[in-house]
């Protein structure tokens, strides 16, 4: 069986098993960042309740698929697990000033619409399909992303993407799990992504 496939949720669900050890031993006071979403405020899992991981200074480790290249190391970012094959990641980048912010936000779109052949360069069992979802208007702007990969034996996953901005400030979240679009939450990862580029300002 080739390794490199479902990276996307395989990844996740990595970090999301550190972030469970961590956040066991790590003070309140780093779990309550402003900057970062909380538990609660991802999309509801119908069986799980959400848990936070600690908030991180540097790049996730793994870094997620599609967006993980253009991640710099003064990245902070935050894993969120279920009990289920669910998780999720936030990411925020401060840039030094607003116009490197708006360029950083066109690397990343420029990654997101490149990743499905990426992914299928990487790996050819792989298939991927994207749907963009639309901009949303909060903060200096924001839009959604749906990621499906499935590979020849028959796994599939579904990944979804925000990316948003604040003035300087940058934050990307993903949500994944086993499955197609249609088990996406698609309303629900937008309102997530509302309340993440808020909390940027």
């Amino acid at each position: 069986m080739n390794t490199h496939l479902r990276k996307g949720t395989l990844a996740l669900a990595a970090m999301a098993a550190v972030a469970g050890a961590a956040a066991a031993t790590t003070p309140a006071a780093a779990a309550t960042d402003p900057q970062f979403l909380a538990a609660s405020e991802l999309p509801p899992h119908p069986h799980s309740a959400w848990v936070a991981g600690p908030v991180t200074a540097g790049q996730p480790d793994p870094l997620p698929m599609c967006v993980g290249a253009a991640l710099p190391s003064t990245s902070e970012h935050r894993v969120f697990r279920t009990d289920y094959d669910t998780a999720a990641l936030q990411v925020t980048v401060v840039e030094r000033s607003v116009q490197r912010a708006k360029d950083y936000v066109a690397l990343l779109r420029e990654d997101m619409s490149g990743c499905p052949h990426e992914l299928v360069t990487q790996d050819p069992d792989v298939t991927a399909t994207e749907r963009f979802y639309g901009p949303l208007d909060v903060g200096d702007g924001a839009e959604v992303f749906g990621i499906n990969t499935t590979t020849t034996w028959g796994a599939t996953d579904i990944n979804l993407f925000s990316i948003g901005r604040v003035g300087n400030v940058v934050t990307v979240v993903q949500w994944g799990e086993m499955g197609d679009f249609t088990n996406a939450p698609v309303d629900d990862f937008k309102q997530t992504t509302i309340t993440a580029v808020n909390k940027l300002s």
